[in-house]
């Protein structure tokens, strides 16, 4: 069964969404681990939107923003914390139903390999020929961007974090592209990361 975390200050709504949860076999949960969780952001105390910046930190689990804010602006700053989908209130119950059946049914890549260096997304680790070491966040996306293709510029490399919420500029991604390379060398796999001058980086 599928645990849903449902983070709603309106005890009606909370009431009806763990109800409407549980009568389609789901299991509503009021804090982490979960399976996908469900936001508010007009919270008391942490925001909606604070919350899912801590829960992106440890966890690639889809977010759902179920919220009255419907600027764009809020929208925007919704998927820039990394939702995965933002609906408006009032909700309809089967298309909320629909979205989330849809997210937990993807199935993402959380493991790629190339020539035998391997990345779990999921745990955030590199390994190779038996060692591993863990990696930060951003070590991780820069890594997976890299395995995704031959040749990827740093602008590529930008773009993919930022649309998986990560905010990193040319700076920082220089100082990210060294501190992976270090933590390579320590598993064995030295000179992995190669640098193409003046367009970016290949493996």
């Amino acid at each position: 069964m599928y645990k849903i975390l449902v983070v709603e200050d309106d005890e009606t709504i909370l009431n009806e969404l763990q109800f409407l949860l549980r009568l389609h076999g789901y299991e509503p949960v009021s804090q982490l681990p979960c399976d996908l969780a469900l936001l508010d952001v007009n919270l008391p105390g942490e925001n909606g939107f604070e919350i899912a910046l801590k829960i992106r930190e440890t966890s690639e689990i889809p977010i759902i923003f179920l919220t009255a804010r419907d600027s764009t602006e809020d929208e925007l700053i919704g998927f820039r914390v990394g939702a995965d989908d933002y609906i408006h209130k009032p909700y309809n119950s089967s298309i909320l139903l629909a979205r989330i059946e849809r997210l937990l049914a993807r199935k993402p890549n959380t493991s790629n390999t190339v020539r035998e260096l391997s990345l779990d997304t999921a745990n955030l680790k590199a390994s190779y020929h038996g060692k591993s070491t863990e990696l930060t966040k951003n070590e991780s996306r820069i890594l997976a961007s890299l395995m995704k293709k031959e040749l990827v510029t740093r602008e590529e490399i930008i773009e993919d974090l930022w649309n998986d919420s990560l905010y990193i500029d040319e700076n920082t991604l220089y100082v990210n592209i060294n501190r992976l390379r270090d933590k390579l060398k320590q598993i064995g796999a030295n000179d992995f990361i190669k640098t193409v001058r003046g367009v970016g980086y290949r493996l």
